[in-house]
């Protein structure tokens, strides 16, 4: 059995009308463990009420939680959401929470050792805490896979470079390449011009570009594989950026061919888009009826 590692920020998103437990690194392994991956999430959350409900949910999910440290100063995060007209959301993160404070420990490296991919993204790099532990983790990891998921004005352009050139497979939005190319003053229209750049810059072979309804773009081993997107009424867009990336690097590490892994991660981050909340109960019976 495939064995991944995510890395970083578990909280509850508050919505106007209700909240919901999420975090991009807790979503990544709550999708994975749906599709049969044995999961490890390393993070941190306070023993208040909120840290107590994220422990019990991931736990109830089948998630090996004894990587959530718990944090005696600082409280669960809090992440305040807004979905304009269009399901699309924006977000307020609190800050310092327990999360921004994960330490290094014998547990936490063994856990990146023994797993096939390690799954981080750059909103766990705020604090100097959590930062300088991904860094010393990354040094164990077998393939690291980073989610650039910009959260302003949690990050800086060095920041997402150092990143990048630690990483084996790298995950962008069109959004988020767009950023990075203006900031490298590289104006091409061409998101393979763009995505050729950022490979050339990072010496990174593998990168993944989503682009809303209209699908997604990889670039892997000097190969672009495409795929235009399913068309579905959108409930919200949380979490399925995150589905997205757990589908696409599960059939990855299982050997499927990178067309093939493009196309089933496209449904699955359809389908989340299409249902209220970040982590919706989808089978793989239903992944595959989808498709089809």
């Amino acid at each position: 059995m495939s064995v991944v590692t995510c890395f970083g920020e578990v909280l509850l998103d508050v919505f106007p009308t209700h909240k919901k437990i999420g975090g991009a690194p807790l979503n990544v392994a709550l999708r994975l463990k749906s599709l049969g991956v044995e999961t490890n999430i390393i993070s941190r959350v306070c023993q208040d009420t909120n840290g107590i409900e994220i422990l019990e949910f991931a736990k109830g999910n089948g998630l090996d939680i004894s990587g959530i440290q718990i944090d005696k100063s600082f409280k669960t995060g809090i992440v305040q959401v807004d979905l304009d007209e269009h399901g699309s959301a924006t977000y307020s993160i609190d800050y310092p929470v327990a999360w921004d404070k994960i330490e290094i420990s014998e547990k936490t490296i063994e856990k990146v050792k023994s797993s096939d991919a390690f799954i981080f993204g750059s909103l766990a790099c705020r604090d100097r805490v959590s930062k300088n532990t991904l860094t010393h983790l990354l040094q164990y990891a077998n393939f690291k896979v980073f989610d650039v998921n910009i959260r302003p004005p949690h990050y800086s352009m060095e920041l997402l470079f150092e990143l990048m050139k630690r990483s084996d497979f790298i995950k962008f939005n069109d959004d988020e390449l767009d950023e990075i190319c203006k900031y490298l003053n590289f104006n091409s229209a061409s998101i393979e011009e763009q995505i050729k750049l950022i490979s050339l810059k990072t010496k990174t072979s593998k990168i993944c570009v989503t682009k809303g309804k209209d699908g997604a773009i990889i670039l892997y081993d000097e190969h672009f594989y495409k795929h235009d997107g399913y068309p579905i009424k959108v409930a919200d867009t949380v979490g399925a950026g995150d589905s997205f990336l757990a589908t696409l690097i599960f059939n990855l590490i299982n050997k499927s061919k990178p067309e093939e892994a493009l196309k089933f991660a496209c449904a699955m981050g359809a389908m989340v888009a299409s249902k209220k909340g970040a982590n919706p109960v989808i089978k793989m019976e239903e992944l595959n009826s989808f498709v089809n």
